[in-house]
This record gives C-alpha cells, structure tokens and sequence, in this order.
C-alpha cells in the first residue's frame, strides 16, 4: 500500500474518530443522560481491506464530560506505523431536536455530522469528498454508532481515480 493510501486511511480514521465540537444546546435531562452513559476509557481494533493485504489496527478512545451539556472524547490509533489522533464534543441541541458534532484530526481532516437515533442507538453518517497529497479526489465516509454500551466505527475510503475501496470497522468496549 503506498504512503498515499496510508495517509488517505489515516485521514478516514480521523474523520470516524474525529474530535465532534458541537454547536450550543440545551439538551434535555434524556439526552444529557443518554450522552453521558458513554463517559469513560474505551479500546477497539480493526482490520483494513481492500489494500495489497489486510493491516490490522488498534484504537483508544477516551470520552468524558464536557463544558455545559456536551461530552468530549480524544483518541489514538495505530495504523501502519502511523499514530492518528483526533479529539472533540458530541451535543444534543434541543432547537433542531437532534444530536450534533463536528469533527477534526491531525491529519488535517474535519467535518459536520448529524446524529439519529432510533431508541438506545445514535448513528453519525460522514460523507466527504478530499484531494489527497498526489492532487487525486478521494471519497471519506464514515459512521459512529453509539449503541448501548458500545461504540462502532465503520469507514472506508474511495480513490476516484482507480476505483480502489478501503474499508474498516472498529467495535470499541470499555
């Protein structure tokens, strides 16, 4: 896989991890609540496909309470002799009735994102579209699923011009 790819993934994972720093809100007792049942250290590994071979991944992830009704969450991956960091804060705003975030990462990639939810599930969906280091479009998608006490991460990365997929999930537990 070359150092091109590699960056691209890095960047896929910093947009599935990425620091959320969401508008103000005011979220109500049920969301407050529901935000921070996720408080706390969590860990998760992944395997990246659709490269020359499967490269496995480990991930730390730590969430705590933040300013107001929000929480905030830094994290670390290991991906290919690369450390990937991202850090933010997930909210419930209460004029739009939903979750939000916005996203950030040391590798220089950073988004919005909506969050559902569909009972003890909120699911984040990210979709960009980035040049990478050689000039080429790149497809990013990710999603973060909160889901009772557990944390999942999918993303994949689509290279324009080749066509190439590269896709990973990460399950995170505490």
């Amino acid at each position: 896989m070359t150092k091109l790819r590699l960056h691209a993934v890095a960047s896929i994972a910093a947009l599935a991890l990425a620091g959320l720093m969401a508008a103000p809100a005011q979220a109500g007792p049920a969301e407050l609540e529901l935000l921070t049942s996720y408080i706390g250290r969590w860990s998760g590994a992944g395997v990246l496909v659709g490269g020359e071979s499967p490269e496995s991944f480990r991930c730390r992830l730590t969430v705590a309470k933040g300013n107001l009704e929000k929480i905030n969450y830094s994290g670390r991956c290991t991906l290919i002799n690369m450390n990937l960091s991202v850090a933010g804060t997930i909210a419930y705003n209460d004029a739009s009735r939903r979750y939000q975030a916005v996203m950030s990462s040391n590798a220089g990639f950073t988004g919005q994102a909506v969050g559902l939810r569909r009972g003890n599930e909120i699911s984040f969906d990210l979709s960009e579209r980035q040049v990478d280091r050689g000039g080429n479009d790149v497809r990013i998608g990710s999603r973060i699923r909160l889901i009772g006490d557990s944390i999942t991460v999918d993303f994949e990365v689509e290279f324009n011009q080749s066509g190439e997929v590269l896709t990973a999930t990460v399950p995170f537990s505490r």
